[in-house]
């Protein structure tokens, strides 16, 4: 009896709303983040859910992440999908590219005037200060708990631009309450989908190489471009 009260008074205090000081004290350790982080390794698990065939898609992967720049605000990235079927994607200036090794084949993308759109959510949490944040979302501190057992703090955005908000409705931001970084991330599209991203055995500020950041090509890849 005693063990179930002290259950309901857990679950109740989780419940509750956070107060306005909470909020703050979090932007505050986020804004000392950005200032700390400059590079970022982790594992990730990417759930994709299709809300109109009501089916979730689980990738697992690895991913490198440098910012560069007088304010930081310059994103190179990798990422390593291992399974269920392998490729590697890329991030640099404007330009995307997704490598399919089975067939050899690179994808290459111009991210033209999409590149801040896509740089903001690449940093998103992973050196993204407080008043950055504040300044394109309405924040609600939703609680907290823990996620892959990392204690954290669960931020709700709504971004303030409509031509955002025509990708992204709102997205739920996961922040460890130690070194205010991303531990999870849920996008929410119009259409109902969403996509969730755990990040686990997350280091912070590890030396990269530039093939760190950069994909492995063999010699003889082939080189598409959808976008033409």
């Amino acid at each position: 009896m005693r063990q179930t009260f002290t259950i309901s008074l857990m679950v109740l205090a989780l419940s509750l709303p956070a107060a306005a000081g909470d909020l703050q004290r979090v932007l505050a350790e986020m804004d000392a983040a950005s200032r700390r982080i400059s590079s970022v390794t982790a594992r990730i698990t990417k759930a994709s859910y299709t809300a109109v065939i009501d089916d979730t898609t689980i990738e697992h992967g690895i991913m490198w992440l440098a910012r560069s720049g007088q304010r930081r605000n310059r994103v190179r990235m990798r990422v390593e999908f291992t399974d269920p079927d392998q490729r590697s994607v890329a991030f640099a200036g404007n330009q995307a590219e997704i490598y399919y090794p089975k067939i050899q084949t690179v994808q290459v993308y111009d991210l033209g005037k999409h590149k801040a759109l896509v740089e903001a959510f690449l940093l998103l949490g992973f050196g993204s200060s407080g008043k950055e944040l504040a300044k394109d979302y309405q924040i609600r501190l939703a609680g907290a708990g823990a996620v892959e057992g990392v204690p954290a703090w669960k931020l709700e955005l709504t971004p303030k631009s409509k031509k955002t908000r025509e990708k992204i409705v709102k997205v739920e931001l996961w922040l460890a309450k130690k070194g205010a970084y991303p531990v999870r991330q849920k996008f929410y599209a119009p259409s109902g989908d969403t996509t969730t991203i755990t990040y686990t055995e997350v280091r912070l500020n590890p030396k990269l190489k530039d093939s760190d950041l950069k994909l492995n090509l063999p010699p003889n890849v082939k080189r598409e471009y959808p976008q033409r």
